[in-house]
């Protein structure tokens, strides 16, 4: 079952070769639009076998009973919107076996499906996927950094969520990236824990000084699950597209979308992002398709957090080699790829090299290394 690397096995779902997205156009796919109305009926209009992600975000039914108040007495911004409240868990179910199986429908046979909730839905989440014909391959725990503490001090804070990945079938085969996740994280092989802040700062979006949506998804996240399980030209679904990340995301590393949103006011808000967000560059996208040594930070997540970003120019010291930041985080110089150590290493036909020391780029007109970024991160982590 599901991805194994070992001796003679041949993975189920990894492809002998890269994959290649088809570029023709599919009739019937409205490609880069966010469909109106009821998700469910809104996909019911895509063709068959036409998508090749779905990622879903879907309403957590959190049951939320009046409101949420801070120890000083103000209320936080919770969910209490009616997208999100069901009359019962069989109405709930009954929601969720309806659009899972238009996702079954439109997703192509070797596509795969992300869903993300907590513990209020993600268990009646996860039966369904599995009655509808889906095959698990993995259940991601997203560990938040900075969760919202549990005010009435009733409970343990509540600091994850979970995502399920799954393939069309126990069978079928399906797209992982394996290389080019280890390269991200710093050429160990990605666990199944992930480790990223919720959405905060510039990158939360607000209306008139309030939270634009509730339970908007950090960009951060939706990288690493398009450039683990999609290539550029693919496209992607997302049934309860919000204030489109998922659509920013995939434009920015040049994949395909269509999204569902049945609120003008997300909508309207998501086609302005998304207009804003500008594709990376085709070098950059280039992933690796390969190599250890464990700092505290990866140097991928300072690529999947934007703060060193794909297309960057990195370069030694004396300026002998120049090499293109790519979106996995590996290092391309004039052909030559790999990571910032083993790049670094190859170019010097040295026994070894600590990128993080080897590599500076230019930040405010001034050159410093990228092991600056780095520090910053784990100073904001520590916030």
């Amino acid at each position: 079952m599901g991805v194994i690397e070992t001796g003679k096995l041949k993975p189920a779902g990894v492809a002998k070769a890269p994959k290649v997205a088809d570029a023709r156009p599919i009739p019937g796919l409205p490609l880069g639009t966010i469909l109106g109305g009821d998700c469910v009926e809104a996909m019911r209009t895509l063709p068959d076998n036409s998508v090749d992600l779905v990622f879903a975000d879907p309403p957590y039914n959190l049951q939320l009973g009046g409101d949420l108040n801070r120890p000083d007495g103000s209320q936080v911004d919770a969910v209490t919107d009616h997208w999100d409240q069901f009359d019962s868990f069989r109405a709930y179910d009954e929601f969720t076996r309806a659009w899972l199986a238009e996702a079954h429908r439109v997703l192509k046979p070797d596509g795969s499906l992300w869903v993300i909730g907590s513990y209020h839905n993600i268990f009646r989440v996860g039966a369904a996927v599995q009655d509808m014909g889906f095959w698990i391959l993995n259940d991601i725990i997203w560990r938040k950094t900075n969760p919202m503490p549990n005010f009435k001090g009733t409970r343990f804070t509540n600091a994850h969520e979970t995502l399920i990945w799954a393939s069309m079938g126990e069978k079928s085969r399906y797209h992982f990236n394996y290389r080019a996740m280890k390269t991200l994280n710093d050429e160990l092989q990605m666990r199944s824990d992930w480790v990223m802040p919720i959405c905060s700062g510039s990158e939360r979006l607000k209306e008139d000084g309030k939270k634009a949506h509730p339970t908007q998804k950090p960009e951060s996240l939706l990288y690493r699950v398009l450039l683990a399980t999609t290539e550029a030209g693919d496209v992607v679904l997302d049934p309860f597209f919000g204030t489109g990340t998922t659509g920013a995301v995939a434009k920015r590393l040049g994949r395909q979308w269509v999204g569902c949103e049945r609120e003008e006011f997300y909508q309207n808000i998501a086609y302005k992002r998304i207009e804003k967000e500008l594709p990376l560059d085709e070098s950059a996208l280039k992933t690796m398709q390969s190599r250890k040594s464990a700092p505290r930070v990866a140097f991928g997540t300072l690529v999947e957090t934007g703060q060193i970003a794909p297309g960057t120019k990195v370069f030694d010291k004396k300026r002998r080699w120049v090499a293109i930041v790519r979106a996995d985080g590996s290092l391309d110089c004039n052909g030559q790829t790999g990571s910032i150590h083993s790049l670094g290493k190859d170019l010097q036909g040295a026994p070894s090299c600590n990128g993080w020391t080897f590599w500076h780029y230019e930040k405010g007109g001034e050159v410093v290394q990228i092991d600056a970024a780095r520090q910053l991160h784990l100073l904001a982590s520590e916030d």
